[in-house]
Formats: C-alpha cells, sequence, structure tokens
C-alpha cells in the first residue's frame, strides 16, 4: 500500500514539474513578444512616426512593456470591444440605440477617420419614407344649393 502512495505522489510529483515547465515556457514566449513590440515601438518614438512627442511616447511604452511584464496588458479581445460598444449605445435614447448597436457592429456602415486623426466616423443611411399626403379637402360648391361633387 505503502508503494502505492509513493507512486501516486512521484506522478504527482512530475505532473506538476511539466506543467510549471510549460507555464515558465508560456511567460517567456509573452516576454520576448512584449520586448520586440517593446523595441518596435521605441523606435517609432525615437524616429517621430508616433502622433506624440517624444517624452510621452517613451513614457507610454515604458508603461505598456510593464503592464505586458505583469500580464495585464492584452491584445484587443473582440468580445470585450462589442460589449464597450454595446455599454456606450446604451446611454443612448431608445430611439438612436437600434441604429448605434448597427453602426458598431459595421453591418451597411462606412467607416472613415482614424484615431491619430481625431476620430474614427462610423456612418449609415436608414432610408425613411414621406407619409402620404393628408388628403385634399372637399372643394366648396361654387353656389350654395348646388350639390357636393362626389
Amino acid at each position: 500500500m505503502q508503494f502505492k502512495k509513493n507512486a501516486m505522489y512521484k506522478a504527482l510529483g512530475f505532473s506538476l514539474c511539466a506543467l510549471n515547465l510549460a507555464f515558465a515556457a508560456s511567460l517567456a514566449s509573452a516576454a520576448d513578444t512584449a520586448t520586440s513590440t517593446y523595441k518596435q515601438d521605441r523606435a517609432d518614438c525615437m524616429d517621430g512616426r508616433s502622433t506624440q512627442d517624444r517624452a510621452t511616447c517613451l513614457r507610454d511604452v515604458g508603461a505598456a512593456l510593464n503592464e505586458a511584464r505583469h500580464g495585464k496588458l492584452k491584445d484587443d479581445d473582440a468580445l470585450v470591444y462589442q460589449q464597450n460598444a454595446r455599454i456606450r449605445c446604451n446611454a443612448l435614447p431608445d430611439a438612436d440605440r437600434q441604429d448605434c448597436l448597427v453602426r458598431m457592429s459595421g453591418r451597411d456602415t462606412t467607416i472613415s477617420g482614424s484615431v491619430s486623426g481625431g476620430g474614427i466616423l462610423r456612418e449609415t443611411t436608414t432610408i425613411v419614407p414621406d407619409p402620404p399626403p393628408p388628403a385634399a379637402p372637399a372643394p366648396e360648391p361654387m353656389y350654395p344649393n348646388m350639390p357636393a361633387p362626389r
């Protein structure tokens, strides 16, 4: 019985070691990606290819590297993006909310502009037909004793 417990503990120990190695490898890969992104972004700051002044750009790039090293900086998650869009649209009046959701989904939407240029413009066109004109009032008879036309 003692032999089975020892074998079980050894197997558990080996499994935990393998799991730790896999986790460390993923962290190293994330750190390599963060470092290479940092180098590229820093080069953009130094060459003036950023939309910010150099000091602000370097501060932001350094902060992004720090967040990435702590696992707090993530790529844009489509689900989070959609949730944020829904939250922004929910702040609108009921009459405008559905149009906002359509614009944010990208259906039948023209997108122009850029963040660096000041903003992204999303435009949809909704065709609303004019209501039918009101019926013309019946003309008054020319002569008071004359019956009205039918």
